[in-house]
């Protein structure tokens, strides 16, 4: 007995207020009572009550104003709403103030049987939803545990591919031969790409996907510094719409944005001759998106053989095709414009 739900019973009835604590003492319940809503609300301030019963008729304070100071209560228990009168208008007055459940009182043990079931419902539904709780606010501090590691291990990559980088570029800047030393620059221009992407992911709250209008600006301003001297300076444009992409698309668009980027810096002007690329990102329809890059330098001639070792053509090809998509490009009477359409 003494290990039952803890019961407040709120009755101004005196006699089946004694009846009800017997009664529900034989069905393992402990059981507090009181004569009035003002007392039962003491008592509930006082101590700590699994379970509360109130009835609708009482005086000074009825039942539906106790339900509502209860309810105020720091830490209300869930109560039970208790009247002789068969309204729905009360029930549904009760249920909108928060009581778990309602009952009407009728003469016999059949009421109390009804009132057993009725709390054990009650304290089934309480422990389920403080089950839940739990279970979410574990789920929470699980997922952000792992967005934090999600940030550390995208840190950890990005200063490694930095790292890279670094060797690379040294590596290439004690090459004397110009071939060795471009294919070297290049690839320290595709390493930049990626690590652009896990820098952008372990700066953000979202691990999953990259803001492309931030990558894209902080990508272009790598490519200009490259590729921008002072006999012959570059500008790198960037006029993209804040669309996210998952990382691995990210990648590949990086990658197309920096092979054609770099294709047209290198040759699209000629050298002592000032020139801007144009990177353009932009919705297209609600799953697609659109990405430009475009030049007003020389444009492709007709029958003129790819300059540089075709790897980058090569890269492109393959990034498109995990886009599910491809670049078509359109020489014009000045400069060159690449498009590429693809799923978000």
């Amino acid at each position: 007995m003494s290990e039952g739900p803890r019961v407040l019973f709120i009755d101004d009835d005196a006699a089946l207020r004694r009846l009800a604590q017997r009664a529900l003492q034989r069905r393992g319940y402990r059981v507090e009572l009181a004569a009035s809503g003002l007392e039962g609300l003491r008592m509930a301030e006082a101590g700590c009550f699994d379970l509360a019963a109130v009835d609708h008729f009482m005086p000074e304070l009825d039942g539906l104003g106790t339900l509502e100071r209860l309810r105020a209560l720091p830490s209300p228990p869930p109560v039970v709403y208790v009247t002789g009168a068969e309204e729905s208008r009360i029930a549904v007055a009760a249920l909108k103030a928060g009581a778990v459940d309602y009952i009407v009182k009728t003469v016999g043990d059949d009421f109390f049987d009804l009132l057993d079931s009725t709390f054990r419902q009650a304290l089934a539904a309480v422990t389920l939803r403080r089950e839940k709780v739990r279970a979410e606010a574990e789920l929470q501090a699980s997922n952000e545990q792992l967005q934090a590691m999600l940030r550390e291990v995208n840190h950890r990559v990005a200063n490694s591919l930095q790292l890279v980088s670094s060797f690379v570029r040294l590596q290439a800047q004690a090459l004397s031969d110009p071939a060795a030393r471009q294919a070297l620059e290049d690839t320290q221009q595709r390493i930049t790409a990626i690590g652009q992407v896990h820098k952008r992911l372990y700066n953000s709250k979202d691990v999953d996907t990259v803001d492309m209008h931030d990558y894209l600006t902080a990508l272009a301003t790598e490519l200009e510094q490259t590729w921008s001297t002072a006999n012959s300076p570059r500008t790198v444009a960037v006029s993209a719409e804040p669309l996210r992409l998952p990382t691995d698309r990210a990648v590949s668009v990086g990658i197309i944005v920096t092979e054609l980027v770099s294709n047209a810096c290198k040759y699209a002007y000629a050298e002592g001759q000032a020139g801007e690329v144009r990177i353009g990102l932009s919705a297209e329809g609600e799953a697609d998106f659109r990405l430009t890059v475009e030049d007003d330098g020389r444009g492709i001639r007709p029958g003129e053989d790819p300059k540089g070792t075709g790897l980058g053509t090569l890269l492109i090809a393959a990034m498109a095709k995990g886009l599910r998509s491809e670049v078509s490009v359109e020489p014009g009477r000045s400069g060159v414009s690449a498009t590429l359409i693809a799923q978000r």
